[in-house]
């Protein structure tokens, strides 16, 4: 049976659209269908980031299931609308596997920056709740690490044009303000910090040539491979020999296409210019060029 046109669309669509829909579904799973039956199902507990250690013990998955459950109807909409704008950014220089890396990535770096925090300083217990959810340490790892990389890269908000890393320093200078601030979130608002400084170490080390998350990258397809290894096919017993005349002229090789090495030059001569003079510099041919090889990725 054909799949369903929405299925099909969320099939095709990019990582970051997934990302918008699995967290608006989860959203409408635990708090809207129980408010309209009066009930709960009682999930948000067992997938929310407990504020010790000893506790997260208990629910080990709770340091990435946490950024995927949201307190409100604002706090699932604000997350998902910068999510939706940043990710334009990273996906036209990046593959949707690194971005997934920096979003996963960032919400365990802030989850564990929460909890440190809440191990070392018990008395932040009394400033607000002991336990966290939301994605947004995920998205300010997004937004930080896109700034970091091309801060020069500008923004066009209503007929302003403003740069990345003006945007992003907004966010990170509100929530340290926030954090001496707040009486009622202020771990929240520390894990917002601890996404935000993954982020940043993360582009910093990309632009010198090192992959912190490649590791990460290799044990997302490790897991999936569990899930959609398909059995080989058997041998067949009877074996086909081919003989080539003696006579017969070789086959002329033919031109190979540019080089890998070639392929990283120009892409890294591309995103110097981006990073000197934004993306909107760029030409046709070399935004063409530079999405088709974020897809080949």
């Amino acid at each position: 049976m054909a799949a369903s046109p929405l299925l099909y669309q969320f099939k095709m669509a990019n990582v970051a659209i997934k990302l918008i829909v699995i967290n608006a579904a989860i959203f409408i799973l635990l708090n809207l269908i129980p408010s309209l039956f009066g009930t709960s199902f009682g999930f948000t507990s067992w997938l929310a980031l407990p504020g010790s250690f000893p506790e997260y013990f208990l629910q080990p998955w709770s340091l990435l299931t946490y950024a995927f459950v949201h307190s409100g109807f604002w706090h699932v909409l604000r997350n998902m609308y910068f999510l939706y704008i940043f990710s334009r950014f990273v996906l036209n220089l990046f593959s949707g596997k690194r971005f997934l890396t920096i979003y996963l990535m960032g919400a365990m770096a802030g989850g564990l920056l929460y909890m440190i925090s809440y191990t070392i300083f018990p008395e932040l217990n009394a400033r607000g709740s002991s336990s966290l959810v939301g994605a947004s340490a995920a998205v300010n790892a997004i937004i930080v690490f896109i700034a970091t990389y091309t801060p020069n890269t500008q923004l066009k908000l209503f007929m302003f044009n403003i740069k990345l890393w003006h945007i992003a320093a907004f966010f990170v200078l509100s929530d340290i303000m926030r954090v001496a601030t707040s009486a009622d979130n202020t771990g929240g608002f520390i894990a917002h910090l601890g996404g935000a400084a993954f982020g940043y170490v993360y582009a910093q080390q990309m632009a010198k040539g090192n992959d912190i998350g490649a590791w990460f990258e290799r044990l997302m397809d490790t897991v999936v491979s569990w899930f959609s290894s398909k059995p080989r096919p058997k041998k067949s017993r009877m074996r086909t020999v081919h003989r080539t005349p003696k006579n017969k002229p070789k086959a002329k090789a033919k031109p190979t296409k540019a080089t890998k090495s070639e392929k990283q030059r120009q892409i890294d001569s591309i995103l110097d210019k981006i990073s000197k003079s934004g993306y909107d510099s760029l030409s046709k041919a070399e935004k063409d060029f530079l999405f088709k090889a974020g897809k080949d990725d």
